[in-house]
């Protein structure tokens, strides 16, 4: 996009003093009940042997020489301009030049269309006629919503501290400021942001909401919010994005119309199934609402579900939909593009690490070494690309070590350019389909990594590096990313983060926000009684102090755990490797007698995920002995489960989390040691304490859940991680492996007296 706008103005600059660039262009269509308002900016309006010609520029990679015509769409919008200057001056006709313009080579390709004045009005109308019951739907809908949104209340009776949470979101989006929200499981956290957000939107704060998230679960719970909401009589239409893979009919997802029957065809068959989608469809328009009608229509599900978000008061989507470079919805993020929106983001503290990936990019030495192989002798200039690449990527891989940073690779950056566009034409001409998919996916990367390159700033390091698995590659790495996600935070009104692990909570303004962003803290509503948080004071998960008596000691608090009452428990360990160690001493020690033991293994599928969940769902009273699932920290069990009341009583978290050294974490530490900043607490410990707190949060779920957590590493006593805990934690107790047995009993054995409808306990 930056090259096409510098490729604009320059050619702009070439065309003379007769040469208006940047026209602003306005018209006003008058519509049944009401009037629409059609604006644009033409690239450039000049005269040409007596007539007015409206010039439409568009900036290509591909080889002009092979474009035989324009693409509709740009013709479409030049003709646009055409007819409104064209009614403007009162002309009886006028022409459209299309300039079409290579951004490497800047070659040239013009198309000449000429029009007479009643015939661009004649297609103008027809165009505004086609649009006006879109036109009325939307602005029938948007007052139906507002009307729904007035007498709205919120759907339960306020839990402790949730109205000031609410009420903070409102001011926060009525001042179109940024909040960071760190709100413990329980206080409802979905809800009290939810629902201050649609009452914005009734007021004319906001016209479209984004809520983001990390994880499909959390969409089904901000689902199941506005579906409470809407019980209640709200009236909003809600888009839920999922992933071309999981939407694609195809056992394998290809997009050519002559191998998916849904692709054949489906612009023809789209803008009814969307209109028909909206005016007759739910409002929860999720994934089995979009797989049901692109069946019945035969269009594309995940493109309908795109277009279907053009008219949605509302769009649930993972964050890279609205954050990453390559796969962010144009329509709403593009440059020049800015909206009403309110951004809802969830599990925020995702963002940090999701944020550093979408905005980096790699490339390895030996992709351009395989590719060359693969078309050698058949490409000659693609293949002397592709070997001048590597030689630089050579030169590098002969200085380096283990990792080196660089200043500059900005004449690789070039090699890069010329060789996409050798690669263009061999797609052009077309190649074997293996070696076309094979070479289009090379294209997709260079692609990334240039767009990346545009970036660069003092917030990016450049690196190179042999990876674990002995390939040599250069990394364009974003370490401080407030910056880029700005870039689309700016284009709403208001951003609301929030999440149960916000802390520390400059940590996370630092690296999404701004210092001077608002920040609430919200208490738990649940009594602290409900709980019990053990620190083992004599045991660690040091590297200098692992040995087969450690891990006897860590076996043994399980065994005390699981054994003080019957239920189902989780522990979670630093690795897989320790994960494996514990559990075959514990089967050693202890023979299973008091545990059946789950473990969760590398790479489960989503079959076998819910397997394993099944076992801590069923009815455990059932069962002679506890359950025991072993997990590793910051995998797919220790964030995003939901496992209330019984299934889930405890939970052990053996050492601190800390992220395994690498190049990677150590350029992390040196780069913010050089802002003279704790680099060790950026790099491992603040990351490390998160995956922490998301384990441990797996215990207290709802108002009626009981359970305890054992911190088991001696560090959570030092005062850095001290410092980290939320205010839910003040009342942890410290043992040692000697008393654990009797600290838990006695918990136990309080809780076992009949709860009062307070919250608090009576016998």
């Amino acid at each position: 996009m930056q090259a096409g706008s510098r490729l604009h103005r320059k050619l702009q600059k070439r065309m003379g003093a007769g040469y208006q660039a940047e026209v602003p262009l306005k018209y006003q269509a008058a519509m049944e009940s009401f009037d629409c308002i059609v604006e644009g900016r033409a690239d450039g309006i000049f005269m040409d042997d007596g007539l007015a010609t409206v010039d439409e520029i568009k900036g290509v990679c591909r080889d002009v020489s092979l474009l035989e015509a324009p693409a509709e769409v740009h013709k479409a919008q030049a003709m646009c301009y055409a007819y409104i200057y064209g009614t403007q001056q009162e002309l009886s006709g006028i022409r459209v030049r299309m300039t079409y313009c290579n951004l490497e080579t800047e070659e040239l390709k013009y198309f000449y269309f000429s029009y007479g004045l009643s015939e661009l009005e004649e297609w103008f109308k027809a165009l505004m006629k086609e649009y006006e019951k879109w036109a009325v739907f939307q602005a029938e809908w948007r007052a139906a919503l507002r009307e729904s949104i007035r007498p709205l209340e919120f759907p339960f009776p306020y839990r402790e501290g949730q109205k000031d949470l609410a009420y903070g979101v409102y001011r926060t989006i009525a001042r179109k400021k940024r909040l960071f929200i760190q709100a413990p499981t329980g206080v409802g956290k979905t809800m009290s942001a939810v629902f201050p957000a649609v009452k914005a939107m009734g007021e004319g704060l906001g016209d479209k909401l984004f809520y983001l998230t990390a994880k499909t679960i959390t969409r089904t719970v901000v689902e199941d919010a506005l579906g409470i909401l809407r019980d209640k009589g709200l009236r909003l239409k809600s888009v839920t994005l999922t992933a071309k893979e999981k939407l694609c009919i195809c056992t394998e997802t290809d997009c050519n119309p002559d191998c998916c029957p849904y692709a054949k065809g489906h612009y023809d068959r789209v803008n009814e199934a969307v209109y028909r989608l909206l005016t007759e469809g739910p409002d929860n328009l999720n994934r089995e609402a979009l797989l049901s009608w692109a069946h019945e229509y035969q269009v594309c599900p995940f493109e309908m579900s795109l277009d279907v978000s053009d008219w949605t008061d509302a769009v649930i989507c993972d964050y890279n939909y609205v954050f990453d470079p390559n796969v962010r919805l144009k329509r709403f993020f593009s440059e020049g593009v800015k909206g009403e929106y309110l951004f809802l983001i969830d599990e925020a503290h995702n963002l940090v690490e999701r944020g550093r990936e979408m905005f980096s990019a790699a490339l390895c030495k030996e992709d351009f070494l395989e590719l060359k192989r693969r078309i050698k002798g058949r490409y000659r200039k693609a293949e002397r690309g592709l070997e001048r690449c590597n030689r630089y990527l050579l030169d590098l891989k002969r200085e380096c070590a283990t990792y080196r940073l660089h200043d500059d690779v900005g004449a690789f950056s070039l090699m890069v350019m010329s060789l996409m566009g050798e690669l263009e034409a061999m797609l052009e001409e077309g190649l074997e389909p293996e070696l076309q998919k094979e070479v289009q996916e090379f294209w997709f990367g260079l692609r990334d990594f240039l767009n990346i390159y545009d970036r660069l700033d003092e917030s990016y390091v450049v690196y190179s590096e042999f990876s674990e698995d002995g390939r040599f590659r250069l990394k364009l790495f974003c370490i401080e990313t407030a910056k880029n996600l700005r870039e689309c935070l700016d284009k709403g009104n208001s951003t609301v983060f929030f999440s149960a692990t916000l802390l520390p909570m400059p940590y996370y303004k630092h690296l999404l926000g701004d210092e001077e962003d608002y920040a609430v803290y919200a208490r738990s509503p649940f009594s602290g009684e409900q709980r019990l948080i053990l620190i083992g004071r004599d045991v660690s998960s040091r590297y200098t102090r692992r040995s087969r008596e450690e891990y006897e000691r860590m076996a043994g608090y399980l065994e005390a755990m699981v054994k003080s009452r019957k239920g189902n428990y989780l522990v979670f360990f630093p690795s897989y490797r320790m994960l494996l160690e514990v559990y075959e001493i514990f089967l050693e020690l202890y023979g299973g007698d008091e545990a059946e033991c789950l473990i969760q293994s590398p790479g489960m599928n989503e079959e076998e995920r819910e397997e394993f969940l099944r076992g801590f769902r069923e009815e455990s009273s059932a069962r002679e002995k506890s359950r025991l699932g072993f997990c590793v920290m910051g995998g797919i069990f220790s964030e995003g489960i939901d496992l209330k009341g019984e299934a889930l009583i405890g939970a052990a978290v053996i050492g601190t989390g800390l992220p395994q050294v690498c190049n990677e974490r150590e350029i992390l530490k040196n780069f913010y040691e050089a802002q003279g900043m704790d680099g060790f607490a950026y790099a491992y410990r603040y990351p490390g304490m998160n995956k922490v707190l998301q384990a441990a949060g797996r215990v207290i779920r709802t108002p009626e859940d009981q359970g305890i957590v054992l911190l088991l590493d001696e560090r959570f006593l030092n005062s850095e991680y001290k410092r980290l805990y939320p205010l839910e934690w003040e009342e942890y107790e410290m043992c040692t492996l000697s008393d654990t047995s009797r600290l838990l009993e006695e918990f136990w054995s309080v809780l076992g007296k009949e709860p009062d409808k307070s919250g608090g306990r009576r016998a």
